[in-house]
This record gives C-alpha cells, structure tokens and sequence, in this order.
C-alpha cells in the first residue's frame, strides 16, 4: 500500500517507520525541509537499534527500511496514495486547514485517518466530501512499541473503512479497540482527567511528582505515573487536549490545573523541552 503521513514530530515519524516496517511505500510531510531531517534521523536511528529491544526477531536492513519512506512537503505527492494518516498538533485550526488539501490532492479511494487523542471524527469528516471514509485512529506514544490503538468511528464512517483500517493496522502487528465518537472518546476523556488532577495535587504541595507518581506505579502497578506520563505525551499537548474537552462538554472537570497552564506557558513542555514535571538529560 502507499501510505501517506501528514506530519513529522514524534507520532507522525513514529508511524511512518512502523509502516515502511511493515513493508508499506510512506511519503511523510511536513512543512518544511528542516524538521523532515530531524523525523529522517530519528527514525535511521530508531530502526538502526531496533535490534537492542527484541533481539530475538531478525530484521531487514536499516537501508532497506528506508528506501520506502520518501520525505518531502508537497502534498501533491498523495495523488496516489491508499491511505492517509493525519498527526498535526492537537489544534482545531491546523486540523481544519489540513483536510480541503487533502480531499483535493488525494484520490476518492483514499481512506483519511485522524490521529486524534481528543477531536470530533464527526467534526472533522465535516472538512470533507468523504466523511464514510474518515475514522479515528489514535495511536500511543512511542508508536513502533506499542501494540494497541483506539480506533473511533465517525458518525459517517462505514463499514468498509473499518475493516480496511483494521486490515492496515494489523499488517503493523496492530490490534484495534473500536469506539463510538464524542470528544476525548475513551482513553484522554480519563487519562487527561487524571494528569490534570495529579498537578491539582502537586500544585496544592499534597506531594511532590515523585511521589505522585510512585503511588501509582508501586501501590496500582501502573507502568508509569500521571505525571511522567505527562511529560511523555508533552505538557503542551495535554493543555491543548484539556482546552478541547472542555470546550466540547463545558464541564468544569475539565479545567486545567493553572501549574499546568503556567508551566507550558514557561516552556516547560516535559520530555522533548528537557524539563516538565522532571528534569531530562
């Protein structure tokens, strides 16, 4: 399959490699040449030490993986493409000016996957004039290791753009949750709800990060706490979704903490800053 991918930061490179991985033909865009160099890097390198995590599979040379992702940032360049899969920032004006260019460029057959964590697929298939052959696939951070997506099906979406989705996401060793679509749909309408409030607790000085987040890895078993998990996803983008849910349901559950707000403001972003809630080297 041609895959196109809008968009080079973490989540967009991230699906581009597990795509050429799986023996897919990817044109990533972006806007310009500079960040497509740094998503072509990171993905060399990410594919190159692949082998240190899983040393019990073999895989085909880091060259070959390679040669099946072309970087570029015309958007012509779908004019042929299967599938396409959209991971702009979190913004609703980045988003809306994405899919007219997209419904142009690409072909009728073309299904458009919205990476989203917390817009309306509805909303968004309202760009377009194939709202049956847009659906929500959200994926998780860092994509190529994780081996579950929620998937979100638009008041539109049909059947066959299901199946066809779940087909592409299982040639990645993908399985798919379906959902139905309202803002937020399962995982950051209580995930987010989470972190926000764990920086309610650090902001009332109830406990440090540290301490928050111990309680849930060493009392619940979690993987990761809220608040590093918020530094992996990045303060930026758990503001912005917080913002969303609100707006979309005008539920006050949904405010975000003003320590959040303040320290996205200050550039402290988490992981990708070097700083949020815990320092990075």
């Amino acid at each position: 399959m041609r895959i196109g991918v809008i968009g080079a930061g973490v989540m967009g490179a991230g699906v581009a490699q597990t795509a050429a991985q799986a023996g897919h033909q990817v044109i990533l865009i972006d806007l310009t040449a500079e960040v497509l160099q740094r998503a072509e890097a990171q993905i060399y390198q990410n594919v190159r030490f692949r082998g240190f995590y899983d040393n019990n599979l073999e895989f085909e040379p880091v060259g070959d993986v390679m040669k099946r992702i072309s970087f570029t940032t015309d958007y012509e360049s779908l004019n042929d493409a299967d599938l396409v899969v959209e991971n702009v920032p979190e913004v609703w004006d980045i988003k809306q000016s994405v899919y007219p260019i997209l419904d142009r460029v690409c072909p009728e057959r073309t299904i458009l996957l919205v990476n989203t964590s917390c817009i309306s697929i509805t909303k968004i298939a309202g760009l377009t004039k194939r709202a049956d052959r847009v659906i929500g696939v959200h994926f998780m951070n860092p994509v190529p290791m994780k081996p579950t997506v929620e998937a979100i099906k638009g008041y539109h979406t049909s059947t066959d753009t299901i199946q066809a989705t779940m087909d592409f996401l299982a040639t990645m060793g993908k399985e798919a949750i379906l959902v139905n679509d309202l803002p937020g749909f399962v995982s950051n309408r209580l995930s987010h709800l989470l972190m926000n409030e764990a920086a309610f607790v650090v902001q009332d000085q109830v406990a440090d990060p540290k301490d928050v987040d111990e309680i849930f890895v060493k009392c619940f078993g979690h993987k990761m706490g809220p608040l590093e998990t918020a530094d992996l996803i990045g303060l930026d983008t758990v503001v912005n979704s917080l913002d969303i849910l609100y707006e979309s349901y005008q539920d006050s559950k949904f405010r975000v903490c003003p320590l959040l707000r303040k320290m996205v403001e200050a550039g402290l972003h988490g992981r990708k800053t070097g700083r949020g809630f815990y320092t990075y080297s």
